[in-house]
């Protein structure tokens, strides 16, 4: 149990880690490419570990120093591993290593943790089906563990079909350059997370792929070619940094992260026009910084696209006078846990007035005189939980988080960098 020291004022230029999204994406693709490629500032953690592990353990070799990664890619050429590839709860490497897998000769087996089993995959495992791909989920629940039995990717046309995640379509993009014959990917429904889209797409073309895409990215044509091995910069992770803009949001203080560009391929930078829609300075230059304001006011926002982040602007909700609406967030229900019903949970032990719908949370701001209260903080075992309720810490004396280790999933010396707010 670790209790969160409440300070009263922040002032503080912070550094986060290699984004998450863009190291595991720039990791496949330069597995997939011919001859070495350099990654500079990737992000070092459990996530990434179980990637990079899957990816040496089907013959590519991944050389990890602490600034930057040597990947020496394999041109397309996948080892069958004796063993079954384990992957913990990282749902991203999850559906990246089965399309990833289907490149290979022979039969592979992914397996994950007991909530990895709950979350679904059958979108993705019909649209590798309609490209030839032999896939089938051993218990016959659409969700993991799967058997892969691999002879490459035929290419040509497949439907994805409408999926709660869009990592699935972000898993089948990465692998089609290698497909037998162009490929032509059609996507049923609306696409979450576009801007998860539109980073995919740099990455490939980053790595030299040619990718055709509709206005809706909804439509794809990928040329069959090879990636080329390059040295690839990897952002600051702009989910990392929410943490620090919320707490400079709540304390009225001020936060600069210097290495989350802007503009940034992630669409979590979004967050901070929220900020500034709730009464927060935003300054864009050398980084993000964040300011404060005196009061904070509610919100109603749309975080389809940046749907990491809501919990993040749930904690700035429940300190805001007004009614807060985070619209458009049902696929946080298949995340590392239900955030929705999570962030309803552990902010009404903190007194707050939440409103749990089916996509959506409604946080009735504080009243004139009124505050939180402590409270010990059931995490989940999400890092996510566990950091944004770290924030709320910052302002609520009392507050307790359980299980705090469980942020090494996507950034590992959070609690060491939180105090570089004190």
């Amino acid at each position: 149990m670790h209790e969160i020291i409440p300070l009263s004022h922040v002032d503080a230029d912070i550094t986060v880690p290699g984004s998450k999204s863009i190291t595991q994406r720039a990791l496949i693709a330069a597995a997939l490419a011919q001859g070495e490629s350099t990654l500079l500032g990737p992000l070092a953690s459990e996530d990434t570990a179980y990637t990079s592990g899957a990816l040496r353990a089907m013959g590519i070799e991944v050389i990890q120093d602490d600034e930057a990664w040597t990947v020496q890619g394999s041109g397309g050429r996948i080892v069958t591993p004796a063993k079954e590839i384990f992957l913990g709860n990282n749902g991203t490497a999850t559906r990246f290593l089965t399309s990833f897998v289907g490149l290979g000769q022979g039969t592979f087996t992914i397996a994950g943790e007991k909530r990895m089993e709950e979350r679904p995959i059958e979108p993705l495992m019909q649209a590798l089906a309609g490209w030839g791909v032999d896939i089938k989920s051993i218990k016959g629940t659409g969700c993991p563990p799967l058997t892969i039995k691999a002879s490459g990717i035929a290419g040509g046309e497949t439907t994805l079909p409408e999926g709660k995640s869009s990592q699935y379509l972000y898993s089948l993009l990465l692998v089609a350059p290698y497909a037998r014959q162009p490929a032509i990917l059609k996507v049923e429904g609306e696409v979450p997370s576009k801007p998860y889209v539109t980073m995919t797409l740099a990455v490939m073309r980053a790595f030299g792929a040619e990718v055709t895409a509709s206005p809706a990215l909804n439509h794809f044509e990928i040329s069959p070619g090879a990636y080329q091995a390059t040295t690839y910069q990897v952002e600051g992770d702009a989910s990392s940094a929410s943490y620090f803009f919320a707490a400079a949001a709540i304390t009225g203080g001020r936060v600069r992260v210097k290495n989350v560009p802007h503009p940034s391929l992630q669409g979590d930078t979004a967050l901070v026009e929220m900020l500034a829609r709730m009464g927060c300075t935003v300054e864009y230059g050398d980084g993000i910084t964040v300011t404060g304001p005196r009061e904070l006011r509610g919100v109603e926002v749309d975080m389809g696209d940046c749907p990491d982040v809501a919990p993040t602007l749930a904690i700035v909700a429940a300190h805001a006078k007004g009614r807060t609406v985070i619209n458009n967030i049902a696929h946080l229900r298949i995340k590392e846990c239900d955030r929705i019903n999570a962030v309803a949970t552990e902010l009404a032990k903190m007194g707050a007035r939440v409103e749990e719908r089916p996509d959506a949370l409604i946080i009735e701001g504080i009243e004139v005189g009124a505050a939180l209260h402590g409270a010990e903080i059931d995490t989940y075992n999400d890092h996510r939980i566990a950091m944004c309720f770290g924030v709320a810490g910052l302002v609520t004396p009392g507050v307790k988080i359980r299980n705090r280790e469980c942020v090494a999933k996507s950034f590992p010396d959070f609690w060491e960098r939180f105090h570089w707010l004190y």
